[in-house]
């Protein structure tokens, strides 16, 4: 019998078990709001208490996890940090992009993001929060699923119908009333966003916030994008100024990194 993942979905052949069982465990650790105590975690995970302990113990460590003073409560630790910061660190794109979000929040006024698709889902890799905003979500290095927000659906409009039903997960998760669950549905939004170039999300996401996302084309397909939030409630001819802004900004961004040759 093939091996699953906790979440159901079958796991590759070639991954080596241990290290696939360790990047799980760190997964699940990070996507919790919380600390997970070891029965919590091997719920969601579905390992062998035995097994779930001995890599425990060496990831505690090796400081990738964290416990609390009675080792009861673990969540991810340091270490898991300096590799996330390597990435952003290392990545060409992102000190061309990140002037872009400071170009675009002095135009706009507004809070703004540059993130990349992993596969279902959305990796925000910076933001610059609107000046204006009063409780502050830092977003960099948080994980969203794509169909729930522009950026997502803009960068799933590069991909064909097939390539989208594949990605994505079925049922498709549902955060708001106004997200979009049905797949054919979410194909006929995608087939509007490629029609005109760009994203737009109205309380998918969070109530009371639309979006406006446009890709940074400068892979094929698009990996990267933009987007804009702003208050759901923003009159027409505001929402069309901000739609133009951004993707106005974003192609210039595509077009400064095929100059600079950054893939």
């Amino acid at each position: 019998m093939a091996n699953v993942h906790a979440d159901g979905t079958q796991m590759e052949p070639s991954l080596v078990k241990s290290a696939e069982r360790a990047v799980r465990i760190l997964e699940t650790l990070a996507a919790s709001p919380v600390k997970l105590n070891l029965s919590e975690l091997q719920q969601r995970v579905g390992y062998p208490r035995s097994s779930l302990h001995a890599l425990m113990r060496t990831l505690l460590e090796l400081k990738w996890i964290e416990a609390d003073e009675v080792r009861s409560a673990y969540g991810i630790g340091p270490h898991a940090l300096l590799t996330g910061t390597a990435y952003l660190d290392k990545d060409p794109a992102l000190p061309l992009a990140q002037e872009t979000l400071e170009d675009l929040r002095a135009e706009l006024g507004r809070t703004v993001h540059f993130a990349r698709r992993d596969d279902a889902h959305v990796l925000y890799l910076a933001s610059r929060e609107s000046r204006e905003a009063h409780h502050v979500i830092p977003r960099v290095g948080r994980r969203l699923p794509a169909h729930v927000t522009a950026l997502g659906q803009v960068l799933l409009a590069e991909l064909t119908d097939d390539e989208v039903a594949a990605v994505l997960p079925s049922p498709l998760s549902s955060i708001t009333e106004h997200t979009i669950t049905d797949l054919a549905a979410l194909t006929a939004e995608l087939d509007r966003v490629r029609t005109r170039g760009w994203a737009f999300e109205y309380e998918q996401g969070t109530p009371g916030v639309a979006c406006v996302a446009s890709a940074v084309d400068y892979r094929i397909p698009a990996t990267d994008a933009i987007s804009c939030s702003m208050p759901s409630d923003l009159p027409a001819g505001e929402i069309e100024k901000i739609t133009e802004a951004v993707v106005r900004h974003t192609r210039k961004l595509s077009a400064t990194l095929r100059r600079e040759g950054i893939r």
